[in-house]
């Protein structure tokens, strides 16, 4: 007979008072003590970024204990299935944790920050059976986001800064006020940084725990809204750290550290989203699927293009070229204009700033837990052994880059020594100098591994007040030099003995100039006299020497074209200026000639003209510049005698009229009508067309 759940299970006891047989349900849910317990234990347990005081070893032998028990009592709770013969309905254990608040979205978060490292495996098994049994979860998760992001707009509040965003609001003005993380108290500024390292960690264990909620939290644009909250909150943070003085460089050691691992953990947490909503996605799916996930993940990148600060940094650590990369492998239709897009704005966001290529600081990697699904059902005690290694000493605070792989030298390098200084005064520049390069000339972990007490051993026995000795040049100036006075009469560095009456220190020494020796220095007239007289010299005839004439007759022999030397050419041609005018004139054809003109009238006329034309050039020969007035009635007068001897009439007073406003008669309408239409036939009258026509071509915006 199969064994009944433990939610339809009754058992029979005898109630003590009456002695009688009852049956009681087998299982007993919510006690309210133990709720309690655990509720305040996911409240105020320390978590790993946080500093640990130097407690008693029983007290820390007590503190694993009861961290170990804690985790215990929730993998417990959170599986509906111990054994064969002991287990719960899975529908009805879905309902008990949701309904009896068992497990919420804040604990679900507590758990993974406090339990996550070490337990990575069974967290996420955990969490897989609340999901998935209670998809309510999944809604209230939903609904938790904008409170989360809201964390965020309160952290720009009171540091004075201005959010952006969907539910960025304008501020009021009774509510501007001047606090800046700058000139805020030092306590305050405490709190904030506190505050955003638990939130940082906080949503990154979640996400690293259970990815499946990347989805749900894409919706809200959270890989938007994290990037601007980054972009604004970040350099404003970290710059008040660095120049506010302390008296205890403990404080800014601590401030230092956290964060940074703010910084590297929303680095991170946006990593895991768009792994999880894009890049993962592609590589399990078909090739007709991926398109989806590759506009997704063009949108996210497009969108975040102008937070300079955060695209460094995530670059840094996850090279955006390689997600690109794993696109195009992927799809051969990838909008290539949009990725180079993407590509140039991170390139460019690196602009001013010396771009190293580091070696990204990881987790140490937990241990392994074992046996799987098996493991969160029975949940043995020997399968949660790894859970101390939640405190494991790790190096938090090295911020989002380590070691650059080239060497640093000259400027760059004394700006470093330089900004170590300024915070450490005391330390010699090669201490600092050895410090630099055993940490890849990360003046940041420098200053945080200094104020640690985190040196390396050899690091940690050397004088801290050793000055820097300046090492000789290599390459000397002597043996390196190339220039154009190379090897040249005074270089004295390639040879050894220069002719020193060549040298002349100062001015040389002269005669005093004067009017009357620079009139009488001739030197240039002479030389110019003799270039001159070059030109005056005209040989009519070369004089040749004895053997001379031989070679040029063969020459002339070898080279003369005497092919024309038997044709006569222009022998018989008339010497007479009278040959072009011997030849009959040029007559227009009488059936092309127009009515009432005849032969003689157009000799006539012609003569006329050439009459006129001579008579012309006679009255304007002794003129050096004439009259233009006298010049355009002399062209009009041709013109109208030109029209009248073609029969042409235009009466100009026609086209002229009346005066305005007197009225017009027929002639001087027609007229001008006649004037408009046959502009285009003079000049460049005929624009209007033109213009028309250039407007319907759509050359001209009407």
């Amino acid at each position: 007979m199969p064994a009944l759940p433990l939610d339809e299970l009754q058992l029979t006891e005898r109630d003590p008072k009456t002695g009688k047989l009852r049956t009681l349900p087998a299982l007993v849910i919510f006690d309210e003590t133990l709720q309690k317990c655990l509720d305040s234990y996911l409240c105020h347990a320390p978590r790993k970024f946080d500093a640990f005081l130097d407690c008693h070893p029983e007290v820390n032998n007590m503190q694993k204990c009861l961290h170990r028990s804690v985790f215990l009592t929730f993998l417990r709770m959170s599986t509906h299935k111990e054994s064969k013969d002991h287990f719960i309905t899975p529908s009805v254990f879905g309902e008990i944790i949701y309904n009896n608040f068992l497990f919420d979205i804040p604990k679900i978060l507590d758990l993974c920050v406090l339990f996550g490292k070490g337990n990575s495996l069974l967290l996420q098994k955990m969490i897989e059976n609340i999901f998935t049994w209670q998809p309510s979860y999944f809604s209230d998760l939903d609904e938790t986001l904008p409170t989360v992001l809201q964390v965020f707009n309160n952290i720009l509040h009171k540091c004075g800064l201005q959010c952006e965003g969907a539910s960025a609001e304008p501020q009021k003005l009774e509510e501007r006020v001047n606090v800046t993380p700058g000139n805020m108290p030092l306590q305050e500024l405490k709190d904030i940084v506190l505050y955003l390292c638990d939130t940082c960690t906080t949503l990154w264990a979640f996400l690293d725990v259970f990815p499946l909620a990347c989805q749900t939290f894409q919706k809200h644009e959270f890989c938007y809204r994290l990037a601007s909250f980054y972009e604004l909150a970040i350099p404003e943070l970290e710059s008040a750290i660095k120049k506010r003085r302390y008296e205890d460089n403990s404080v800014f050691a601590d401030l230092w550290r956290r964060i940074s691992h703010s910084r590297k953990k929303m680095i991170e947490a946006f990593h895991i989203l768009i792994n999880q909503v894009c890049l993962q996605p592609i590589l399990e799916s078909s090739c007709e699927n991926i398109q989806p996930f590759i506009e997704e993940f063009l949108q996210i990148f497009t969108s975040v293009l102008q937070e300079r600060r955060f695209l460094r940094d995530y670059d840094e650590l996850f090279p955006v070229e390689d997600d690109v990369s794993l696109l195009q492998q992927a799809s051969s239709t990838l909008d290539e204009t949009r990725t180079a897009y993407i590509l140039q704005a991170v390139e460019s966001a690196w602009e001013g700033v010396d771009r190293k290529k580091a070696q990204t600081v990881k987790d140490p990697t937990p241990p392994a837990t074992s046996n799987g699904a098996s493991a969160v059902e029975e949940g043995t005690a020997e399968e949660v052994e790894e859970l101390g290694a939640a405190y494991a000493s790790e190096d938090e605070c090295a911020g989002a880059a380590a070691a650059p792989i080239a060497k640093v030298s000259g400027v760059e390098l004394d700006s470093l020594i330089s900004q170590v200084k300024d915070l450490l005064p005391d330390l010699g520049e090669g201490f600092i100098l050895a410090c630099l390069e055993e940490y890849g000339y990360s003046a940041e972990q420098v200053i945080n591994n200094i104020l640690e007490d985190k040196l390396v051993p050899y690091l940690d026995k050397l004088d801290r007040t050793t000055q820097r000795q300046l090492k000789p040049d290599p390459t000397p100036l002597v043996t390196s030099r190339y220039n154009v006075f190379q090897n040249d009469e005074f270089d004295v560095f390639s040879r050894d003995s220069v002719d020193v009456s060549r040298i002349q220190k100062g001015k040389r020494t002269r005669e005093k100039d004067t009017t009357r020796s620079l009139l009488n220095d001739k030197r240039l007239v002479a030389e110019q006299k003799e270039r001159y007289s070059q030109y005056s010299v005209i040989v009519e005839e070369v004089p040749l020497q004895p053997g001379e004439a031989q070679l040029y007759k063969e020459d002339y022999e070898d080279e003369y074209d005497d092919t024309y030397d038997g044709n006569q050419v222009g022998a018989n041609d008339a010497d007479s200026d009278d040959e072009l005018i011997s030849r009959r004139p040029f007559t227009i054809p009488q059936v092309l000639r127009p009515k009432g003109q005849e032969e003689g009238q157009e000799e006539e006329e012609e003569d006329d003209e050439e009459e006129e034309e001579e008579a012309e050039k006679e009255r304007t020969k002794d003129q050096f510049v004439q009259d233009p007035a006298v010049l355009r009635e002399r062209a009009e007068a041709r013109r109208l005698a030109y029209l009248a001897r073609k029969g042409h009439k235009h009466d100009s007073s026609a086209v002229v009229g009346n005066v305005k406003g007197h009225g017009q008669n027929r002639e001087t309408v027609q007229e001008r009508r006649k004037k408009e239409a046959n502009k285009s036939t003079r000049a460049n009258h005929n624009r209007r067309a033109m213009a028309d026509r250039k407007r319907n071509k759509g050359m001209i915006p009407s």
